[in-house]
């Protein structure tokens, strides 16, 4: 134990926080916690008829602290004293109206309970209208203020949640000093920071959503805002000139939070990053392979050196930036908008009966209880198992992805999915054998896209839940991308990740990637293309291209 250093990584993902506790030495996961956010999971704030989904902050704070003590508890004596370091990865665009001491509005009277106050998550859509004001409004400057993001601006993303935001509501409009990422509060709030002036920035969020890029200078002037929306003139200024990259410290932990956790002064608070960006690095990235954090979205992660990309720009992705995975790398980020999302769906199609049990006079309330959530939780696994079993034909049931619009390539969140082929026959295997695939084929439209603009795809990883537990969909995905798919030890590899960057920050290792290599778990499942199915899955590949195109235009 005095020989050792041991770092905290934590993880905000869509329905929880993690943390875990981590050895630098070798990587070994010595203990972790899990929080599930209580105002998320019973849906307040939230409207999905409009694409609205909003978290309260109090959800991150609660579960930051009770993650990282419940962790320390469980690793035991002596372990607090030797965590030198933490590292934070969050969803992302997820951001949040905050006064001049960086405070979220949602944490301040009056603005407790309103939607707009509250951090404004990555699959809310509710500013469609926006990016494409921003897509229409860039077109008409000589500066290519969207190059660096694949040249389309997302409902997703930084700037189109605030404008929204700021046409949506006076109250908020008036109290809102700046707009802040989820993963850059998180260690201002570590950190005990009272000046939003003074919050560090990562390069991952500024690059990817905000539009920063050093080739004009930072972030766009303010005339390209303020001439779109006068609601956002002066805002560039409220923002920030400098980024970091994850690597950096941002500060101590506070001595407020030092009390709350049990932990010293002196431990370190990484830079904080998006939870793919971190994930890629716990997951082992390599040049040129495509890290597949595949949870209920995708992101898709590539990095390359920054002398062999050069000027390269790759169209339709969700930006490339340098340092935004790995310092002194370009960082190449993609997606799809639904992917654990999609068979979410399908499920609760399906288990829709099950809400009779309620009614029945066959069996009392906490059997029918019971028996909803054990067949729900069967539902995934039989469907996989079953659909396995299917014969393969070119003419199957066949679907699009787009439940929740499409993220890449070329972002549109107006497209809506498809399923086509249906006959009488059809049942629920061979529906959920076909957005399976909806799902690879999605996968596979982003590799084409950056081998079509020059960077090539050398191999892929998988990370993240779907990865872990769903072989028959990971077969499926070698299959279709015709190359196979390495799945990484780590359960928790995004944690492992923001872990790897706390030990970096902390100057345990002098770059990130000598952090990777002694803290990398490996990998324990590959999956390789079975050759008798390529030639049909690209005879499929091909129909849902064309299908695609026909809802786009429709």
């Amino acid at each position: 134990m005095e020989n050792s250093s041991y770092v905290i990584g934590v993880d905000y993902g869509t329905d929880s926080v993690r943390s875990v506790i981590v050895n630098t030495a070798d990587g070994s996961e010595i203990a972790f916690s899990v929080f599930y956010y209580p105002r998320w999971r019973d849906g307040l704030y939230c409207n999905p008829s409009l694409n609205q989904f909003r978290q309260h902050p109090l959800d991150y704070v609660e579960g930051l602290e009770f993650t990282i003590k419940d962790s320390l508890r469980k690793a035991g004596n002596g372990i607090a004293d030797a965590i030198k370091g933490i590292s934070v990865d969050t969803t992302g665009s997820t951001p949040v109206a905050v006064d001049k001491s960086g405070m979220p509005l949602g944490l301040l009277p009056g603005f407790e309970h309103d939607p707009n106050a509250l951090f404004v998550l990555w699959k809310d859509h509710t500013s469609i209208k926006e990016a494409a004001e921003i897509n229409e409004h860039a077109a008409k400057f000589p500066v290519n203020y969207l190059q660096f993001v694949g040249g389309i601006y997302s409902s997703e993303w930084f700037w189109a949640k605030l404008l929204h935001i700021l046409r949506e509501d006076e109250a908020v409009r008036r109290a809102c000093y700046s707009w802040v990422e989820h993963c850059d509060w998180i260690p201002f709030l570590l950190t005990g920071g009272t000046d939003i002036q003074q919050m560090k920035r990562g390069i991952c969020s500024a690059g990817h959503k905000a539009l920063f890029a050093k080739e004009y200078g930072g972030l766009p002037p303010n005339d390209f805002f303020s001439s779109l929306d006068p609601l956002l003139n002066g805002y560039t200024s409220r923002l920030f000139t400098r980024t970091y990259t994850s690597d950096e410290p941002a500060g101590h932990l506070s001595k407020e939070w030092s009390t709350r956790l049990g932990l010293s002064t002196e431990v370190v608070v990484g830079v904080g990053a998006f939870d793919a960006h971190m994930g890629a690095v716990g997951g082992q990235i390599e040049p040129y392979h495509l890290s597949k954090v595949m949870g209920t979205s995708t992101c898709d992660m590539l990095v390359a050196p920054l002398n062999e990309v050069k000027d390269k720009l790759v169209r339709g992705i969700c930006g490339q930036v340098p340092g935004s995975v790995i310092p002194g790398m370009m960082g190449m980020e993609a997606g799809q908008s639904a992917f654990g999302d999609t068979y979410a769906w399908f499920k609760n199609v399906l288990s829709w009966p099950l809400n009779l049990l309620s009614q029945s006079l066959v069996v009392n309330a906490d059997t029918a209880t019971a028996l909803k959530n054990e067949i729900t939780d069967k539902i995934i696994k039989e469907l996989s198992q079953a659909a396995s079993q299917l014969p393969l034909e070119a003419d199957d049931e066949l679907a699009v992805d787009w439940l929740n619009g499409r993220r890449t390539p070329d972002a549109n969140q107006l497209l809506t999915a498809s399923i086509a082929n249906l006959n009488l026959g059809s049942n629920a295997p061979q529906i959920f054998k076909a957005l399976v695939e909806a799902t690879c084929f999605g996968a596979k439209a982003i590799s084409d896209r950056f081998v079509s603009e020059g960077i090539p795809v050398k191999g892929l990883i998988g990370l993240g839940g779907v990865a872990k537990k769903s072989p028959y969909i990971m077969q499926t995905m070698a299959n279709v991308m015709k190359m196979p798919i390495r799945i990484h030890k780590s359960e928790q590899t995004c944690a492992a990740g923001a872990a790897m960057f706390a030990a970096t920050a902390a100057g345990i290792y002098p770059k990130v990637e000598d952090a990777m290599a002694a803290m990398g778990q490996g990998f324990d499942a590959e999956y390789k293309p079975e050759k008798k199915k390529i030639s049909l899955y690209a005879k499929r590949y091909k129909k849902y291209v064309k299908l695609g195109k026909f809802v786009e235009k429709s």
